[in-house]
């Protein structure tokens, strides 16, 4: 039961399981040793420093609006067999070939985990395979470039700034930021400055010069759909492999409500806890059916282990499929509509007050607001977020001088479309962020420099004759009040209480 996991004085989770149900452990713990007695206590009892922390994090996420756009509430059932027994077991390699033994039901739940991710997309067991035990996303991101280049070969992805990932090949100036880019020689391509749309031609100018061996398309912060045919001209043009990464839009992929990658790349990989709702992993599909590349299964499964990770997480992997059946159930599709809703609803409103949006609008989940016009920046807007308990991320828009001072934030609809809210309920949302902002230009005033710290501090602090911190904390209850309203999957929110440490007031 999760409840060893989380409080069981709050009842916050109610997740019955008779493998951890601590009530038939204790029945059980007479005939244990004294050192083993700690295995059998609830985590309230054995560690209730980290059980309170759970707590504080379940008070935040009830009490706030979550609009993080890589960010979503997974279900109960998932979160119950992500704290399953089944962490115990190491089970290195694949079904029906492990390095050890007692694995006959973990090659059982693998098995069913492979044959529900390509159920979830429509995919002919012929032609694809997956493989379902990357960590994350960055990790299979990694396995399925080790898997298909060498080292120092080219690759091209869409440039950080203009709402590309940092795994596909970002530097800097001074530094080579992550392991695509150290690793690889890459180049970035980039988004229409005028439309804010990818640059399909000037990506294939480029690439002709460039020669890449690989190019990725997926992005982590482009509102609109991919044009995956035209990628794939460039590519046979040039010789390379094209890889999607969907991580961010997977969910809405598998309910049909953007463009299939699957009828044009050769890989594609995705993390499972995004628009997919599920735990925190990764998945890498390959074609099977490639005529230069019969050992295409063969490269991916032994870039992901033995050459980049170990031992596979089985409870997560567990997680995975329960997932994935969600996702086969009609709901799921109706969710995915209503996320593609929510998010055209919210950039809607938020034009209507006069703001600039790229793109001017959405196809998917998220909204990326250019605040350069306002003169603010996403630092800024983010923290005044934090203390209202909406959580958003800074993030860089078209034309920024530097990712790591961004002029905008990026919002997602998923995480508040899985507490049930609609078109309706959206529009409160946009209200709350446009007079966030309002008041965050009163405080910029009222801090009078530009520096974060002055900000912070008339923010968060009184300020003889401002107005500032007064209406920080009006607008911050009012977003309470309305959060806490709504359900939050594998929460009692009933009999939740306040935990230690959180200060209401």
């Amino acid at each position: 039961m999760l409840r060893s996991l989380t409080s069981s004085l709050t009842r916050t989770f109610i997740l019955p399981s008779r493998t951890l149900n601590p009530s038939f452990a204790r029945r059980t713990m007479a005939s244990s040793v004294d050192f083993n007695k700690i295995l059998y206590a609830p985590l309230a009892e054995s560690d209730p420093e980290v059980q309170n922390i759970i707590d504080k994090e379940t008070w935040r996420q009830l009490n706030g609006l979550e609009l993080i756009a890589s960010e979503n509430l997974t279900s109960l059932s998932v979160m119950e067999a992500n704290g399953s027994i089944l962490t115990n077991k190491y089970s290195e390699g694949l079904p029906g070939a492990r390095y050890y033994g007692g694995n006959e039901y973990i090659d059982e739940l693998e098995s069913l985990c492979r044959e529900r991710a390509l159920k979830a997309f429509n995919l002919d067991p012929a032609k694809w395979g997956v493989n379902v035990q990357p960590y994350s996303g960055s990790t299979a991101n990694f396995a399925a470039l080790t898997a298909l280049i060498q080292p120092q070969d080219r690759l091209m992805g869409l440039g950080l700034p203009d709402g590309g990932h940092l795994t596909h090949g970002y530097y800097t100036a001074k530094k080579k930021m992550t392991a695509s880019s150290i690793y690889f020689q890459s180049f970035p391509y980039a988004i229409s400055p005028e439309s804010n749309l990818i640059d399909y031609v000037g990506l294939a100018a480029q690439a002709k010069i460039f020669k890449p061996r690989l190019i990725i398309c997926g992005a982590s912060a482009y509102p609109r759909d991919w044009d995956y045919a035209e990628l794939k001209k460039t590519a046979e043009k040039e010789g390379a492999w094209l890889l999607c990464d969907m991580a961010h839009t997977s969910g809405l992929i598998a309910a049909q409500e953007l463009n299939s990658p699957f009828d044009y790349c050769d890989v594609v990989t995705t993390t499972t806890h995004k628009t997919l709702r599920g735990p925190r992993a990764g998945l890498i599909f390959f074609r099977k059916d490639l005529e230069n590349a019969k050992d295409l299964e063969k490269r991916v499964n032994e870039a992901v282990f033995p050459a980049c990770q170990g031992g596979p997480h089985n409870n997560t992997i567990a997680a995975v499929a329960t997932a994935l059946r969600q996702v086969a159930d009609p709901s799921f599709k109706a969710y995915a509509k209503q996320v593609v809703a929510n998010a055209r609803t919210l950039a809607s409103t938020l034009l209507e007050h006069g703001y600039k949006l790229q793109t001017g609008g959405t196809d998917n989940h998220l909204v990326l607001w250019d605040l350069r016009p306002l003169g603010l920046t996403g630092s800024k807007v983010e923290k005044v977020c934090d203390l209202m308990g909406i959580t958003i991320n800074k993030n860089a828009v078209s034309g920024d001088a530097s990712a790591q001072v961004p002029g905008g934030i990026r919002l997602g609809t998923s995480a508040l479309t899985s507490r049930n809210m609609t078109e309706a309920d959206i529009k409160v949302v946009a209200d709350f962020l446009h007079r966030t902002v309002q008041l965050s230009l009163l405080l910029q005033k009222e801090a009078g420099t530009k520096m974060l710290k002055d900000f912070v501090r008339v923010a968060t602090t009184q300020q003889e004759g401002k107005q500032g911190f007064a209406q920080v904390k009006q607008l911050r209850d009012e977003v309470r009040a309305f959060a806490s309203k709504w359900p939050l999957p594998g929460v009692d929110t009933a009999n939740f209480k306040t935990p230690a440490g959180v200060e209401e007031d």
